[in-house]
């Protein structure tokens, strides 16, 4: 995308696109005051199954055709697959090596994005990616830690799903006449309904929920599912994908702040420093390369040059 074609209001949807992972910051600071413990898969159905059928329900439009099989490889990539993922290497890594690991989906998003979308990565793309795992890294990171191996593996695996999902609902865009909603609403319960056995197999019949786990339930579904989701697939379908991508790192600074600002957790003045590289890596990621013009052979004309800015 050049700036010349970059459509109205792109800068108000990338920056409506950012609260998607400024939503997903707040997950775990609900998840450890109000959820029950230790049940990370029937979180994950929680999340995922009820928000994508109200969706359903209230756009009233299914997949068909080959939007079925579309439809089910984008919800396994995006939720069924990227949320247990997460979950494991939350619960198999120390401290926040797990966060780490998911800031570096950027950079797969980058790799996927040249091999699906044709789009050479900028150097300026591939230093923000770099800048952004650092930053996180500085912000997330306590003192020494041992690396379990399927963690890392699980890790690294749920970064690259969330890439190549990121880049393949770019692909292959929206069906005619259906809406992002839709869309989200199709990801979401393709995702959920992955998920559904593996919690029952892992972790058993759900457990008793209080006043508070309903209520918590109910804003990791509707607010930090359904909404945050539409946002983040309505985002891709206007902004180039590798961009949306980089807005993943604005998530491991959002829990950072809520958890100083709700949690009472300290932030140290690394951590501090973290927050800003990370959120510098998020910028540098947004910026298009610079312009350069077409060169000349022969005389010059008298119509003006164009100027091409690869994002």
């Amino acid at each position: 995308m050049t700036t010349a074609t970059r459509p109205a209001g792109y800068a108000g949807t990338l920056a409506l696109t950012a609260l998607t992972p400024i939503v997903w910051g707040s997950t775990y600071a609900v998840t450890t005051e109000f959820l029950p413990p230790d049940r990370p898969l029937f979180t994950a159905l929680m999340r995922a199954l009820p928000a994508g059928l109200l969706l359903l329900a209230f756009t009233r439009v299914l997949p068909h055709g080959q939007w079925l099989g579309r439809a089910a490889v984008l919800g396994v990539l995006n939720i069924g697959a990227f949320f247990p993922l997460l979950f494991l290497a939350a619960y198999r890594l120390p401290g926040g090596v797990a966060g780490v690991l998911g800031a570096v989906a950027p950079m797969f998003a980058l790799g996927f994005a040249a091999v699906l979308l044709a789009e050479t990565p900028t150097r300026r793309k591939v230093i923000a990616g770099v800048v952004g795992v650092v930053g996180v890294s500085l912000v997330v990171l306590r003192g020494t830690v041992e690396l379990d191996l399927i963690g890392v593996i699980a890790g690294l695996a749920g970064a690259a799903s969330m890439g190549v999902g990121t880049v393949l609902t770019k692909k292959w865009g929206r069906p005619e006449g259906v809406g992002p909603l839709a869309m989200t609403g199709w990801q979401l319960t393709a995702g959920g309904l992955f998920i559904a056995p593996l919690a029952l197999v892992i972790e058993g019949a759900p457990p008793a929920l209080d006043g508070e786990a309903i209520g918590g339930y109910l804003y990791l579904g509707i607010i930090g599912t359904a909404l945050a989701y539409w946002l983040w697939v309505r985002g891709i379908s206007r902004v180039p994908a590798t961009s949306v991508s980089f807005l993943g790192l604005l998530s491991p600074v959002s829990a950072a702040v809520i958890g100083w600002i709700a949690l009472g957790q300290a932030l140290t003045a690394l951590q501090i420093v973290g927050l800003g590289v990370a959120l510098a890596g998020t910028v540098l990621g947004q910026i298009p390369a610079r312009a350069q013009a077409a060169p000349v052979n022969g005389p010059i004309s008298a119509a003006p040059a164009r100027l091409t800015v690869h994002a």
